[in-house]
């Protein structure tokens, strides 16, 4: 069980809290609006109303123990930099940090954060490639443009084993695992034969996975 630190509570930190929470880890919310913080209080491990730009009231939060630091301040970027230099002042290695414009963007990635969210962004991606390929459950950039896919089996290609499938994949693609009811099968083969409603996580390049898309319709 990790612990986290999730400073600004608005929609995209409420969510990330949550999620966190459901997965077991231990969240410290922060936000500067006592309403929220008191109707997120009862759900996180700790709730607490303060100035994310007051470094005093972070260092009493023991922020520094934390695994890793979320900022998901978005409607003041004044607040949301001086709040990541506090951060980075008070030497907590890991901090994420949400952009909501370009120079927002270019200023977090010189001062050097771990990593930038840009949540409407990223959302609106993802859509469009449900949109695209609607057979596509969940997929998640891995870097390099490399992506790990869930597919969905559909009774067009039941009956039919992976390495049919994959066959006019131009570069390579990976079986991870298959799932079929209540049951995970990995370590699979090129052998394996799928069946109607099975989900399948592959990885490989976007080019390659593009690939097999027509065959999955």
């Amino acid at each position: 069980m990790g612990q986290f630190a999730v400073i600004g509570l608005g929609r995209f930190g409420s969510a990330a809290s949550l999620e966190l929470m459901r997965l077991g880890h231990s969240v410290i919310g922060v936000d500067i609006n006592a309403k929220i913080v008191n109707q997120m209080a009862d759900q996180l491990t700790l709730a607490a109303i303060a100035d994310a730009t007051d470094e005093h009231a972070l260092k009493d939060l023991n922020i520094t123990t934390c695994d890793a630091a979320l900022v998901a301040i978005g409607e003041s970027l004044e607040a949301s930099i001086l709040c990541v230099l506090l951060l980075k002042n008070m030497n907590v290695k890991e901090i994420w940090a949400k952009a909501t414009s370009k120079p927002h963007h270019t200023i977090l990635s010189r001062i050097g954060v771990s990593r930038i969210i840009h949540p409407e962004e990223e959302m609106g991606m993802r859509v469009a490639q449900s949109l695209n390929y609607p057979m596509v459950n969940q997929y998640m950039s891995i870097g390099q443009s490399l992506y790990i896919v869930e597919i969905k089996i559909t009774e067009k290609c039941q009956s039919i084993s992976i390495e049919e499938l994959l066959r006019e994949a131009k570069d390579s693609i990976d079986p991870l695992l298959v799932r079929r009811k209540k049951d995970i099968f990995k370590l699979i083969k090129l052998n394996f034969v799928l069946e109607a409603g099975d989900s399948l996580v592959l990885a490989g390049s976007l080019s390659a996975l593009k690939t097999i898309a027509p065959r999955l319709v």
